[in-house]
Order: C-alpha cells, then structure tokens, then sequence
C-alpha cells in the first residue's frame, strides 16, 4: 500500500466518524505524520470524490448549533476555529438567521439558566442585580447579541 494510499485511507476513518473541514482533516492528518504533499493530494482526491466539502460542513455545523440554541456569535467562532474563512461563515450564518427563533432560543435559555439559578441560590439572587448579571455574562458566552441579553434579562448597559 502506498503512503498516497494509506493517507487517503486514514482520512475516510477519520470522516467516517464526523463531518471534517479541510483544515481540520489536514490537521489531523499531519498529527498521523503524513508528508504535506501526499495530505495536499488526498485533500484534492477527496474534495473531488465530495468527501470534503466546506460549506456543506459549515452548513451543518450551523444547523446543528443552532438546534442546540448556541448563538451566531459563538457559531461564527466555532467556524473560524474549524477553519472556515470568515466570508464564508458570515454568508452561511445570514443564510440560516432566523430573528424571531434566535429571540425565542435565548428566552427559552435565559428561563432554564434563571430556574437553574434559582435552585441553586434562591429567588432573591436570581432577582439581583448580581444575579441578572451572572445570567447576561452566561448568556453573552453563548454567542448571543448584548443588546439582545440585556432586553431579555432586564439588565441596563
């Protein structure tokens, strides 16, 4: 079996398993200590099978974290860090906004957090202005729009 051969090979496994970018695939794949050359060719090969595609991956990481009420802020991030070039997750992110659902996916998250607080340091804290806080900062880690957090939460700027 050829290098060629065995890269492309330990690429199908690692895509088998999940949904890679190409500079996630290319970073594995250098960890498994295969020359640049062969990892660019299999890059090619694969790219053409339609094992590999960008923008479909980013597409589905988008639906996926959304699904799972993580913000735009925090998607365009997890993009970046995933190697997706900005352009592309910025027109994949606008594709899939949604105003009304990002509003009641943070309410919806901003009620579980609150009744979480409430469990663990009582009615009066989560009423707080210590509490408010903490939620908004949480919230805001989330990857949602500051303006947006503090409407819901009620907290000033």
């Amino acid at each position: 079996m050829t290098e060629l051969e065995r890269c492309h090979l330990a690429a199908l496994r690692i895509l088998n398993y999940r949904f890679n970018s190409t500079a996630e695939l290319r970073r594995k794949l250098r960890s498994k200590k295969f020359e640049a050359a062969v990892i660019e060719e299999t890059l090619v090969r694969l790219e053409s099978e339609k094992w590999l595609d960008d923008g479909r991956f980013a597409a589905a990481l988008v639906r996926t974290k959304l699904a799972r009420r993580i913000g735009p802020r925090r998607i365009a991030r997890e993009l970046s860090a995933a190697g997706i070039d900005e352009e592309k997750a910025r027109l994949i992110l606008r594709d899939h906004a949604d105003p009304e659902r990002e509003r009641r996916d943070l309410a919806a998250l901003c009620e579980k957090r609150r009744l979480l607080l409430i469990r663990r340091r009582g009615e009066e804290y989560a009423s707080s202005p210590e509490g408010r806080n903490k939620l908004a900062v949480y919230l805001l880690n989330q990857g949602y729009d500051a303006a947006l957090v503090y409407e819901i939460v009620g907290v000033s700027s």
